[in-house]
């Protein structure tokens, strides 16, 4: 029985496919930032994408180390230690985003998705605002309104 074991999808291919498949898959979406492919592959490869960003947001050796062996290309690996590290560093976890297509692919009628980062240039939809980040640029909001002169209304709120 297969009770409480960790549910991956096969996606009719080996171990070894599967694997190679995604680690092309993770270096593509690191160079183009957004890939059209199938639902279920971009539900499998949202997992290893997010696990690669947590390796870079580390920001050390040991995380460029481990990232290197999913990344395939060297050039991809330094994009994601100096670009999407930091950009995801105030972010816990979620920077991927799936979105199912209207049409499914014609030869086959699959459902196909759109897997990108989240808080990029030119995004399909805008990312909520992390907590870390609203705190970090909003805590003084009612300060920096009043030095601008600007009075807060008498029902509404300063702080968010």
């Amino acid at each position: 029985m297969r009770k409480r074991l960790a549910q991956f999808r096969k996606l009719g291919r080996t171990p070894k496919h599967k694997w190679a498949m995604l680690r092309n898959m993770v270096t593509s979406l690191i160079k183009h930032e957004r890939i059209e492919t199938t639902l279920p592959k971009a539900k499998e490869l949202r997992h290893l994408a997010d696990k690669v960003v947590g390796y870079a947001k580390k920001g050390n050796l040991y995380g460029k180390q481990l990232a290197q062996q999913v990344v395939r290309e060297k050039p991809m690996v330094t994009k994601l230690m100096e670009v999407l590290g930091p950009r995801y560093a105030d972010r816990d976890g979620g920077y991927t985003r799936v979105m199912k297509l209207s049409r499914p692919r014609r030869g086959d009628n699959a459902p196909m998705a759109v897997i990108e980062y989240v808080d990029r240039p030119g995004e399909i939809r805008a990312a909520r605002v992390p907590e870390k980040r609203k705190q970090k640029y909003f805590n003084n909001l009612g300060e920096v309104l009043a030095h601008a002169g600007i009075k807060p209304l008498a029902n509404h709120q300063t702080s968010l």
